[in-house]
């Protein structure tokens, strides 16, 4: 049953109590709209902020839609767009490069065996390539974040190929 209508899409009445439950968990503090798009964003099995949510969120926070947008747009973890069921985010961040930890064999080896490039999606929606900047594994590097967790010490082909065939 449709029970929330923004900028003419409807919002389905379980999503909206998932989300109100996340704003309430906030204080519905607009101050803390990176969290929240952050908890909002992990509602969605393909990690995004869709449009009608995004809308939603503004209303209900009081914020101009573009703030929501630019929050979007402007942090790495979060997305305006769909993504894969495993994101693969790599840090490229000048942290790792002073370090000499070597991410660009990790993404080439990630490349060849999704047969994908940073920004793609596989055919099948499983992963998505990301780079982004540093999120705190450089003691662990090379290292792949992927929903939030991170998989550490991805040397060899052979870790690579493991980790990608561990996930369900």
């Amino acid at each position: 049953m449709l029970t929330a209508i923004t900028k003419d899409y409807p919002l389905n009445r379980e999503l909206q109590s998932k989300i109100d439950l996340i704003l309430e968990s906030h204080d519905n503090d607009p101050t803390q709209i990176v969290g929240i798009l952050l908890e909002v964003q992990d509602l969605d099995d393909r990690h995004y902020v869709p449009e009608p949510t995004a809308y939603y969120l503004a209303k209900k926070l009081g914020i101009p839609i573009t703030q929501i947008f630019d929050c979007l747009s402007f942090y790495a973890q979060l997305s305006a767009t769909p993504r894969a069921k495993y994101p693969i985010q790599v840090c490229n961040s000048p942290a790792c490069r002073v370090n000499k930890v070597d991410t660009k064999r990790l993404l080439g080896t990630l490349e060849r065996l999704l047969d994908i490039k940073v920004g793609e999606t596989t055919y099948d929606g499983r992963f998505t390539l990301e780079t982004i900047s540093c999120y705190g594994a450089c003691d662990r590097a090379p290292a792949v974040r992927i929903n939030g967790k991170v998989y550490e010490h991805l040397d060899t082909q052979e870790k690579i190929e493991a980790l990608l065939r561990s996930l369900p």
